[in-house]
């Protein structure tokens, strides 16, 4: 789904002439075919799922969340407007982010589910979420509401 989107977004770009939207989708496809390169290796022909593709673009965002970290530190805050204008043309293909107060319910609901009571559940319980919320969830954030709640 996603993948089939980007080859239009990036013609809309180009259109309208929008240089910072048409390098952060080149990127994308880039690091995609990249990626769907190393899958055809392992055996698998279509490439890379929906799931991997999301994760990828997360990563993106999460670089780019760095980035602009680093770029107020050193002064630089033209470099740090441009990532944060890549967040936005990035985050066009993610789906809408679960908030904390989500997160923690999500939270609750799988440990819930799944009947974890200490430590040794965590990766169960992580596995479940990535599984149930792949692309909504910042699941640093949430690997900390699990590691608090089954008593770390």
């Amino acid at each position: 789904m996603i993948r089939e989107l980007l080859p239009d977004a990036l013609k809309a770009a180009q259109k309208e002439k929008d240089a910072r939207a048409v390098s952060t989708l080149r990127l994308i496809v880039a690091a995609l075919k990249d990626r769907d390169i190393a899958a055809r290796g392992k055996g698998n022909p279509d490439g890379i799922p929906d799931e991997e593709i999301l994760q990828m673009l997360q990563t993106m965002v999460k670089q780019r969340r760095e980035s602009i970290s680093m770029y107020e530190k050193g002064g630089r805050l033209e470099l740090a407007e441009q990532e944060a204008e890549e967040i936005i043309i990035i985050e066009r293909f993610l789906p809408e982010q679960l908030d904390a107060a989500a997160t923690e319910a999500a939270v609750e609901k799988t440990i819930a589910d799944l009947g974890a009571t200490g430590l040794k559940d965590m990766g169960s319980v992580m596995g479940a979420l990535r599984d149930n919320y792949a692309g909504q969830m910042d699941f640093g954030r949430a690997s900390g509401i699990v590691k608090a709640r089954l008593g770390g």
